[in-house]
């Protein structure tokens, strides 16, 4: 397993993801429904909006997953925040970064993962809007695309409190 590198501007991220005010708050219905319809659009178990701090990722928003954080280390998201590009991996046995995480060998049993990055304003990249799948599949571009623009909804919605 691979743990995620940290962004070169980190200590600014985590400012800027501070700044919003929005870690361990409450859900809100508006996030829930873009969590939901993201969930029954690429027709997955578990669609998340994540938010990646310091030593964890924090999730918003859940649909299909009890737990409301896991460690950074372990993370996906972690890795997805590296880029401005939708993050795919489509077969989790298949790629030696993630082939033995926790969260591939045991509950959720992540086969497929992709997350869009949330990126503010500002460019801080500070969490995803992901979806999860138990079994593999791929993204066309225009799936990517849809991801991308559903992250970009939810900037908006974070920025706006």
């Amino acid at each position: 397993m691979k743990s995620p590198e940290l962004p070169d501007n980190e200590y600014a991220r985590l400012h800027a993801l501070k700044e919003l005010a929005v870690l361990d708050t409450v859900t809100t219905e508006e996030l829930d429904r873009i969590t939901r319809f993201t969930a029954h659009v690429f027709d997955v178990p578990i669609a998340l909006v994540s938010l990646v701090d310091k030593d964890r990722q924090w999730f918003k928003s859940r649909f299909g997953l009890d737990v409301e954080q896991t460690p950074r280390d372990i993370s996906f998201c972690g890795h997805a925040i590296l880029e401005d590009m939708v993050f795919v991996v489509s077969d989790t046995l298949k790629d030696p970064r993630f082939m033995d995480n926790p969260l591939v060998l045991n509950a959720p049993y992540i086969r497929f993962y992709a997350g869009a990055p949330i990126i503010l304003s500002s460019g801080f990249r500070i969490g995803t809007v992901c979806v999860i799948d138990v079994e593999p599949r791929e993204l066309s571009e225009a799936d990517c695309e849809i991801l991308k623009q559903i992250a970009n909804d939810v900037v908006t919605r974070l920025e706006k409190v």
